[in-house]
């Protein structure tokens, strides 16, 4: 088998400007692919985190049955009181793969800097859990600071954040206060006193100039109850939560609590909605690409067995088998393959260098700051790849070999 591949070896450098054109091409068309594949897995993580950690959502929800339904129309009546609370917080301190279990109500109603006044919404969670949440990011930098101005703090329940587009409809500036506005659990009409202490980023566009951030303990001041309306669940790993979910509605209808539980993905349609896309470009670009690889491939091989004709006639003649004479063609195929490969993978390596050295930023969709962008090492998409570029490269040299070797051998001596 050494010697095939030496022979294989020897007849491409016999044209050796072809086989580099042939070997550029497949190296190329690895760097594209992986280049996208690893670019795609960021965008992928990056979306994941920023949902779990960045904006504290954590890996699970919990929900009173039906809040999610019938909660848009009528909030109050779906809210988790205290000793519900309380039965929530013991099953899920049950649970080994629980780290953390917070509390959250969602409000909504009007912010006045006293002369105009504009709607608002609002989470009101607990900044400390926030900031635990965030502190188990795998890549804790990873999305940058949300904010402009000081941290949310239980200790100052009427310290908020607006988003920028509110903080200017209202012409507000850190430090300056605000009056907020909401019905009560009971109907009547409550205010409160707020500072503004940050400005933060709205994740969507649409949010922009009606975003707020709260405390839980101002939340709930304003709707004059200790209820929350979800309890955000973190894990110990994004791996545990299908299991979680399934574990914990179970533990939650022996304890007789009528909860829902819903997943990360269940809670992020826009995670989906991208890693769907992206997933739809990933595939157009790899056919894309594979194609000109195989186009590339068979070129050169075909010419090869053109050029080759009467040396194919003379090795038939000399008692070389058809299948011998395919074998040659298919290994110098598949060095040409493998030789790409590994260029390709030189390229990758050299561009995952750069990235590292030079630390380039962008402005991702949802983010309104520069953060770092970055190609990730995926060792599967390389394995696949090499795998499909030796597997491509060779089926694209069998069948010439084959129309070459079929050939009869007064035919192809005397081919001119």
């Amino acid at each position: 088998m050494i010697t095939w591949f030496k022979l294989g070896l020897r007849n491409l450098l016999r044209n050796a400007r072809r086989s580099l054109v042939t070997v550029l091409a497949i190296g190329l068309g690895f760097l594209a692919v992986n280049t996208l594949g690893g670019f795609t897995a960021y965008i992928f993580t990056s979306l994941q985190d920023s949902y779990i950690y960045g904006e504290g959502n954590g890996h699970l929800t919990v929900f009173k049955a039906g809040f999610l339904d019938k909660g848009k129309l009528d909030p109050l009546a779906f809210l988790l009181d205290a000793d519900e609370l309380a039965a929530v917080r013991k099953v899920l301190a049950a649970d080994p793969d629980v780290v953390l279990a917070s509390p959250a109500l969602h409000i909504s109603g009007l912010l006045s800097n006293g002369k105009v006044s504009t709607i608002f919404v609002a989470a009101g969670l607990v900044p400390e859990d926030m900031r635990s949440i965030a502190a188990h990011a795998p890549d804790p930098g990873g999305n940058g600071s949300r904010f402009d101005g000081l941290p949310l703090s239980t200790a100052k329940p009427y310290g908020i954040g607006v988003s920028r587009g509110l903080a200017q409809q209202l012409n507000l500036a850190l430090g300056e206060t605000a009056v907020a506005m909401a019905p009560t659990v009971a109907g009547q009409v409550n205010a409160l006193d707020a500072q503004l202490l940050q400005v933060v980023d709205a994740p969507v566009e649409a949010l922009e100039d009606k975003l707020a951030a709260v405390p839980l303990a101002f939340a709930q001041s304003l709707y004059d109850t200790a209820s929350v309306d979800r309890v955000t669940v973190l894990l110990r790993g994004e791996e545990q939560t299908a299991a979680a979910c399934v574990r914990l509605r179970a533990a939650f209808a022996r304890a007789g609590l009528a909860l829902e539980v819903r997943t990360w993905q269940q809670m992020a349609p826009f995670y989906t909605k991208v890693k769907k896309m992206f997933n739809v470009i990933f595939l157009v670009t790899f056919l894309i690409v594979f194609l000109i690889v195989v186009m590339s491939v068979l070129n050169t091989v075909g010419m090869a067995v053109l050029e080759r004709t009467r040396e194919i006639g003379t090795l038939r003649a000399l008692g070389l088998r058809r299948a011998g004479i395919v074998r040659l063609f298919a290994i110098e195929s598949m060095l040409l393959g493998a030789i790409g490969s590994l260029f390709g993978m030189a390229l990758m390596l050299l561009l995952l260098y750069l990235v590292h050295l030079l630390h380039p930023t962008w402005v991702p969709p949802q983010i309104a700051r520069e953060v770092p962008l970055r190609i990730y090492l995926v060792v599967p998409y390389w394995l696949a790849s090499v795998s499909l570029l030796l597997a491509l490269s060779l089926a694209a040299a069998v069948f010439p070999a084959r129309a070459a070797a079929r050939k009869e051998i007064t035919h192809a001596l005397g081919f001119a």
